[in-house]
């Protein structure tokens, strides 16, 4: 059959790039795909496949000296800059790293996300494609016993210890993803490195940057090298390099031995322009098998790459670990020039030849050793100034604080010290993993539960306190959650969300039961709920019980960062109906945010906020969203009435809405939009039909409590 060359040969079924999609045609839809982000439909090796297992059999010592090996074998078609590929595999690892925000714990090297868009096409990722392709052997050797993730810090690591930095530890454990994570906000702009402005309500004010976002740019990870929108200016520069850090979980010394460390090894590439260029990895001909950046520019690699447009390197012996970074900073006057690429950068006035670094590729060439901005920030701002000053005349505590700090970043979004694998893990447990000591586990929790029964909480007030407790978990990073019972601690017991007067009175309950039965509060806590969601489930004639693991233990004050846990705090929380003040995000999309960083499915969070409603947990004990007359009561009434066409609903001027009798129009209930985006949204509404239907009472019993089990244990990795 012959057909016009001139035309597509077969019908667009599928969406592809020829297609447009729902947002295109309804902007304002609620998006549910952050929801289904990590579907095991996506995962090729199944979902029995269990990586922990597979660690058990990797051959670390022999994965290691493969690594140290690779570094040195330089290939023609990517050559090694003097030989080692030790700057190279920092600056990936580091970026790997460095996408991290402590504002909602999302980024993060611990996916492997720098294999998928859009971060393995964002401009200050140029090259780093080239970093993971030369790791191809050692992943193909290695296979399923070693996931990408981990691959990726381990290069960088390895790197670090080649050079003749004594390293302060390393974790596998990383479990890789297969999807890219396109719902990650990292920002409004639509054009890669869009002025600054667009992200700042003042860009003077460093802390007027837009969470949960840290870098300063779409497709940066930290600041602009040439300073802000590119205007060198190293005392300005400073106030967003602490603030960015900041954002990263790192104080002013980590910073500071960041920043050094970081241009200890290595080089940057500018020789020669970057919009001669090719795509990036995600915008490249199919040609390319997966890489970009293509530089038709003379030979196009050695001496010719071109990554930030910035050329050169920051010390005089680039692949040893030494203080040449501070004796280049502080032994030298500095000028402002421009690289061959164009790009702003600083060099030294007066240098003797012997101080300069030699080529890459030519042993017998010297070449300009350079600083960026942020790194003549660390000599002009005050307080970079002195700790690098101090770093510099004591080699040895420079060296021991980089370690830490290079730890810090690389296993920050790992969570808990029992989440770690591997002989090279640190024995000492550090502040920012959020220590929790083990918890008595050799209890009868039947007797627990009868006495929390008869202690005269209602089934709100248990309900409540063991849901407040555990949404604070975040996938993301693996931090908060109800092991440790920080509920009770600084800064939780003050947050708003939690109702700090309620809570004490329901604590001030529950403390001497557990004190009486020897177990931790966080046990009781989360009993205590069970006890709540059990009695209302036989009130609706369903008899259930709630699955619990023993075993959590308290958290003390003392091992709790304060700081690093105001971020945790709910601004808003859709399955209470709680929102902290009015934001330019919808309140069903903040529910959406919640839901994903609790690992749950849109099928999970429906029925959560169903059963919430009719329990009475709203925040403030509101009747927002309580479409029932049996309060406390675990009943489909929710989604019963939500369906009924017997009702009108009509919006108030304050947000609200009113759920009205069609024939008399008197206000039955009232409610919020997380309420009725149940019933407006499509997917959502199928959902809620399921479990309005007649037959389907026990079912969306025993789904509530299936995914109130899985929140309350979120955080148990003793046992996973």
């Amino acid at each position: 059959m012959e057909t016009n060359s001139g035309k597509c040969p077969f019908m667009h079924g599928a969406n592809t790039s020829a297609g447009t999609n729902d947002k295109h045609w309804w902007p304002n839809s609620l998006n549910l795909d952050i929801l289904h982000q990590h579907d095991q439909k996506t995962n090729p090796l199944g979902a029995d496949f269990d990586y922990r297992k597979e660690l058990e059999n990797l051959d670390i010592a022999a994965l290691k000296s493969d690594m140290h090996a690779l570094l040195t074998d330089s290939k023609d078609w990517w050559p090694a800059d003097w030989g080692h590929y030790g700057g190279l595999m920092i600056r990936m690892a580091w970026h790997a790293a460095g996408s991290y925000r402590t504002a909602d714990g999302r980024g993060r090297a611990g996916t492997g996300n720098l294999r998928f868009s859009p971060l393995n096409s964002w401009p200050d990722n140029t090259n780093l494609d080239k970093a993971k392709r030369l790791l191809w052997p050692l992943k193909k050797k290695y296979g399923n016993r070693v996931s990408w993730a981990d691959l990726l810090i381990l290069a960088g690591t390895i790197a670090y210890e080649s050079m003749g930095l004594k390293t302060f530890g390393f974790s596998f454990g990383r479990e890789d993803i297969w999807h890219p994570e396109k719902d990650v906000y990292w920002g409004s702009e639509k054009e890669w490195l869009a002025p600054s402005e667009n992200r700042y309500e003042n860009l003077d004010d460093a802390s007027t940057l837009e969470n949960p976002l840290a870098a300063t740019h779409m497709g940066l990870i930290y600041v602009n090298p040439e300073g802000v929108n590119g205007k060198p200016d190293p005392l300005r520069t400073a106030a967003h390099v602490r603030e960015t850090f900041a954002r990263m979980a790192m104080n002013d010394e980590e910073t500071a031995a960041l920043t050094a460390g970081g241009h200890t090894v290595g080089k940057a590439h500018g020789n020669g322009s970057g919009n001669a260029l090719g795509s990036a990895p995600e915008g490249a001909g199919i040609e390319e098998q997966g890489l970009g950046w293509k530089n038709s520019q003379n030979s196009g690699v050695g001496q010719n790459t071109v990554t930030s447009g910035i050329e050169g390197a920051w010390t005089t012996e680039p692949t040893k670990w030494d203080n040449g970074y501070f004796e280049m900073l502080f032994n030298h006057e500095w000028e402002l020039k421009k690289s061959a690429g164009g790009a702003y950068q600083w060099q030294p006035i007066d240098i003797g030849t012997e101080d300069m670094p030699v080529d890459v590729e030519d042993g017998s060439t010297r070449t300009m050793p350079i600083m960026t901005d942020a790194d003549m920030a660390m000599r002009e701002d005050p307080i970079y100034r002195e700790i690098c000053l101090k770093f510099k005349d004591d080699h040895q505590y420079f060296s021991e604080t980089f370690a830490r700090a290079w730890f810090k970043l690389t296993h920050r979004d790992m969570g808990p010290k029992v989440r770690y694998f591997g002989p090279d893990v640190p024995t000492e447990e550090l502040l920012w993993q959020d220590p929790i000591p083990a918890g008595n586990a050799d209890y009868d929790a039947n007797k627990v539960k009868e006495r929390i029964s008869n202690s005269g909480l209602t089934t709100s007030e248990m309900v409540t306190v063991a849901w407040d407790s555990a949404r604070t978990f975040r996938g993301s990073d693996f931090r908060g959650g109800a092991n440790g019972a920080r509920i009770r601690l600084e800064p939780q017991v003050n947050w708003i969300a939690n109702e700090p007067e309620k809570l004490a009175k329901t604590l001030s309950v529950l403390q001497p039961i557990a004190t009486e039965f020897n177990i931790s509060l966080a046990d009781t806590i989360v009993l205590a709920g069970n006890v709540g969601i059990e009695r209302a489930a036989n009130a609706a004639g369903i008899q259930v019980e709630v699955p619990f693991l023993p075993g959590r233990g308290d958290a003390s004050q003392e091992k709790t960062d304060v700081p690093s846990f105001e971020p945790l705090e709910p601004l808003a929380d859709g399955f209470r109906n709680f929102q902290k003040k009015d934001y330019s995000v919808r309140a069903e999309e903040m529910l959406l945010d919640r839901a994903q960083l609790l690992g749950l499915t849109a099928t999970e969070m429906t029925v959560l906020v169903g059963g919430m409603r009719v329990l009475g947990t709203n925040y403030n004990n509101t009747k927002h969203g309580v479409f029932t007359n049996a309060v406390g009561t675990l009943t489909n009434d929710f989604f019963v009435h939500l369906t009924d066409m017997k009702y009108t609903w009509v919006p108030n001027h304050d947000g609200t809405y009113e759920i009205r009798d069609r024939k008399t129009n008197e206000t039955v209930f009232t409610a919020t939009r997380v309420d009725l985006v149940f019933g407006s949204n499509s997917v959502l509404r199928a959902y809620a039909e399921v479990y309005a239907q007649d037959d389907n009472k026990e079912k969306f019993v025993q789904d509530f409590v299936r995914a109130w089990a899985k929140v309350m244990n979120a955080d148990r990795f003793d046992v996973q």
